[in-house]
C-alpha cells in the first residue's frame, strides 16, 4: 500500500487558516487556535468570536480533541495550578456542557424562569453539541455531512411527553419527515448489501463475503478463511431452530440467558466452532462498545442477534435485562429518523432556538445546510451565552450546601482561570468527572458517579473521491469481526432542503468507520478504563494507517487506492462515549433509589446534575429527560 500524506490544507479546510496556516505540526488544540487566532488580529479575543471561526470542518483529530480535556485530567490528577481570578459576572444560571443536556437544560430553564433570565452555558470543547458532533466536508463542490458522534432520533422506548416535546418545539416532526428525507433502500436498489471481511490475523487470510440478505449461511461463505464445520455453525447460528433449553418455559430460558454471555452461549450451550465464536465477537461492538463476552445472551437476543430461533422466546422483558434490550423486547424502540450530521442537527436547533441570531433562517430544512456564527454564541450583555473552550474545574456552593445563596464556578480557558457566580449550577458533564468539581459531595454520591464508568469509541469519518469500489464489490455496509475498525459503511442516503446525498458512484462520498478499543477477558469496566487509556495514547498517525490499510485490504479487489482515493479524515475520539447501562453479568440488582445513577444525580445545595449518565441511557431522549427533571428540582 503506497503511504501518501494529505495536504494540509485538508486538515485545516476553510477554518481558521489565517490565523493558523503559518503553524506546523499536529492538528491544533482549542487554546492555540485561541492564541493564534488573538495575534492574528493584534489582540486577545476568543477563538469564536473571529469571523472564520468554524470548527465543524476541521479535520484530524476530533471527539475530545487536544486542547479540551488536559485541564480536567490534571485537576483529577491533583496537578492543576489555577489561581482564579473574579470574573466579575453574575448569572440566574450557570450550566456545565454545552451538550444536548446542556442545551435543553438552559432552554427548560428560560422556558419557566423568562426570557430574561441570564445564562451561561461553559464548554470544554472548541464547539458546542457534546457528543452530538458534527462532520462537514466540501467535496466536489458540494456540503456533506456525517455525524462524529449521536448517530440519530432513536431510543429503545418511545420518547417521553417532554423529550417528544422539546423536539417538536425544535420544529422536528420524525413522523412527517422520516419518509420525505430518508433513503434506506438507495443502496440495496443499487444491488450494493452486506458483507464481511475476514483478515489475516484473525482467520488466516483476508477475504470479503457477502451476506444473503442479513444473513450468512454456508454457501455464502463458501470463500471465507473458515472450516466446514465453522462455516455449518455459522448457518447453524443465523437460521437454525434448535431448542437448547428443551422442557424450560420462556421465563426461565430467559433467566439462564442473561446469567451467561453470548460468548458463552455460543461456546457452550450452542457448542459453535472458535472461528464461528470470533466471527461474531464484534457483533456488540456498535451497540455497547464492548464484544459478545461482556454482554449477556438475553441483551444480545433483545436486539435481535441470531442464535435464538429454536428457543421460542416471548416477547417482552424480564428484570435483569438492560436498558437497551428490554426497551427493544417490550415496544420495538421509538421512531427514529437520520439526519445528514446525526443529533447535531438537533443540538443546532437548541441554539438557534436560544441565541437566533447565531444560526439564521427558520425550519429544519434550512438549518442542515445554515453556516452557524459562532461570533454570536458569547455577546457581552446577551442573557444567554455560550462559552467554548472553558473547561469547569470547580463549582462550590456559596455558604454551604445546606444554605447556599449561590454557586461559585471556576473555568479555565486559554491557560487562565475564571470564577463566575450563579443563583444555580447544572452541571451537564461526565458524571465521573463531578467529583473532581464538587469535593464536598457526600462519599456515597461520590462514590455512585465514579462508578458509572462511560465506554469508549472511535467514529471515523473517511472522504473518498468516490464509491466505485463499493459498488463493483456490490457492498455498502461491511463488518469486520476482526478488523482495527468493525463496521465499514457508506454514509446514509439523505436529502434534506438544499443537502442532497451523492447518487453515483463516481461522486466523492463519506465513509463511517467505528471502532471500539475494548480488552476482551477483562470485565466491562476494566475494558472500558482499559480502552479510554488505549484512546488517550493513540495518535492520529495510528488511526490514520489502519484506516488505509482496513480499505486497501477490504476494498482493494474493487479498485480502491487510498492513496489516490481518501482525500480527509476526521477522527471522533470518545474515551467517555456511552453511558453506561445495567449490565446482568457485572451489575448487581438493587431497589431504584440505590441505582448508582439515582444516587449519583441528587441536588447537591444548588448545584444539580443533568445528562445521559444520570439516566444510566446513551440516548437523546434521556439526556433531555434529564435536563428536564433538574429543571424541575431548580423551578419548583
Amino acid at each position: 500500500m503506497t503511504k501518501h500524506r494529505i495536504p494540509r490544507r485538508d486538515f485545516l479546510q476553510g477554518s481558521l487558516v489565517a490565523a493558523a496556516s503559518t503553524l506546523t505540526g499536529p492538528l491544533l488544540s482549542a487554546s492555540a487556535l485561541a492564541a493564534a487566532a488573538g495575534a492574528a488580529s493584534g489582540g486577545s479575543a476568543a477563538a469564536q468570536d473571529k469571523p472564520d471561526y468554524y470548527p465543524p470542518l476541521l479535520n484530524g483529530m476530533r471527539g475530545s480533541h487536544p486542547g479540551s480535556f488536559e485541564n480536567a485530567h490534571a485537576l483529577r490528577d491533583g496537578t492543576l495550578r489555577d489561581n482564579p481570578v473574579g470574573s466579575g459576572e453574575s448569572y440566574d444560571l450557570v450550566v456545565v456542557g454545552g451538550g444536548i443536556s446542556g442545551l435543553a437544560a438552559a432552554h427548560f430553564y428560560r422556558a419557566r424562569a423568562g426570557a430574561a433570565s441570564r445564562i451561561l452555558v461553559l464548554d470544554n470543547h472548541d464547539d458546542f453539541g457534546g457528543h452530538a458532533k458534527r462532520n462537514e466536508f466540501r467535496l466536489g463542490g458540494a456540503m456533506q455531512l456525517m455525524n462524529g458522534g449521536t448517530y440519530f432520533i432513536d431510543s429503545p422506548r418511545p420518547y417521553s411527553r417532554v423529550a417528544e416535546g422539546l423536539i417538536r418545539t425544535l420544529g422536528i416532526d420524525v413522523a412527517a419527515l422520516k419518509p420525505k428525507i430518508e433513503r434506506r433502500d438507495f443502496y440495496e436498489k443499487l444491488g450494493l448489501g452486506t458483507g464481511a471481511f475476514f483478515d489475516r490475523e484473525t482467520f488466516g487470510a483476508d477475504k470479503l463475503v457477502l451476506a444473503d440478505g442479513e444473513n450468512f449461511t454456508a454457501s455464502q461463505l463458501s470463500g471465507a478463511p473458515l472450516s466446514a464445520k465453522a462455516r455449518a455453525d455459522i448457518e447453524r447460528i443465523e437460521l437454525g431452530t434448535t431448542d437448547y433449553f428443551p422442557g424450560l418455559t420462556s421465563d426461565q430460558k430467559k433467566l439462564r440467558l442473561s446469567k451467561i454471555s453470548y460468548r458463552d452461549y455460543l461456546r457452550d450451550v450452542v457448542h459453535a466452532d472458535p472461528a464461528a465464536i470470533a466471527f461474531y465477537q464484534a457483533r456488540t461492538h456498535a451497540e455497547w462498545a464492548v464484544g459478545i463476552d461482556a454482554v449477556s445472551a438475553l441483551d444480545c437476543w433483545g436486539i435481535a442477534l441470531p442464535g435464538f430461533r429454536g428457543l421460542k422466546l416471548a416477547p417482552g422483558s424480564i428484570p435483569t435485562m438492560g436498558y437497551t434490550p428490554a426497551g427493544y423486547a417490550d415496544t420495538g424502540g421509538s421512531p427514529s429518523l437520520h439526519f445528514p450530521d446525526g443529533n447535531a442537527t438537533i443540538a443546532r436547533a437548541l441554539v438557534r432556538n436560544l441565541i437566533p441570531a447565531a444560526i439564521p433562517g427558520l425550519g429544519i430544512e434550512n438549518l442542515v445546510t445554515a453556516r452557524a456564527n459562532y461570533a454570536r454564541l458569547d455577546q457581552p450583555g446577551a442573557p444567554l451565552r455560550i462559552r467554548l473552550s472553558s473547561t469547569v474545574v470547580r463549582a462550590v456552593n456559596v455558604g454551604g450546601p445546606a444554605a447556599a445563596s449561590g454557586v461559585a464556578v471556576t473555568y479555565v480557558r486559554d491557560g487562565s482561570a475564571y470564577t463566575v457566580r450563579a443563583r444555580y449550577c447544572v452541571l451537564a458533564c461526565y458524571n465521573m468527572m463531578i467529583p473532581y468539581l464538587c469535593p464536598e459531595m457526600p462519599v456515597a454520591q461520590k462514590q455512585a458517579l465514579h462508578s458509572l464508568v462511560k465506554a469508549p469509541l472511535v467514529y471515523t469519518s473517511v472522504a473518498l473521491r468516490n464509491w466505485q469500489a463499493f459498488a463493483r464489490l456490490k457492498v455498502s455496509r461491511i463488518y469486520s469481526p476482526g478488523g482495527y475498525f468493525a463496521y465499514i459503511l457508506l454514509n446514509e442516503h439523505v436529502n434534506i432542503g438544499t443537502y442532497r446525498s451523492p447518487k453515483s458512484p463516481d461522486q466523492p462520498i463519506l465513509v463511517h468507520m467505528i471502532r471500539t478499543p475494548c480488552k476482551p477477558g477483562l470485565s466491562e469496566d476494566d475494558q472500558a478504563r482499559a480502552g479510554r487509556a488505549e484512546l488517550l495514547a493513540t495518535p492520529f498517525a495510528t488511526f490514520e494507517h489502519n484506516v488505509r490499510d482496513q480499505l486497501a485490504r477490504t476494498l482493494g479487489a474493487g479498485g480502491l487506492d487510498p492513496a489516490r482515493d481518501i482525500t480527509a479524515i476526521t477522527v471522533n475520539r470518545w474515551p467517555h462515549g456511552y453511558a453506561p447501562e445495567f449490565n446482568s453479568l457485572w451489575n448487581k440488582e438493587v431497589p431504584e433509589a440505590q441505582r448508582p445513577e439515582v444516587v449519583g444525580r441528587a441536588p447537591f445545595g444548588r448545584i444539580h446534575v443533568a445528562n445521559s449518565d444520570a439516566g444510566a441511557a446513551a440516548y437523546t431522549d434521556s439526556a433531555i429527560d434529564q435536563a428536564h427533571r433538574a429543571m424541575q428540582e431548580i423551578l419548583t
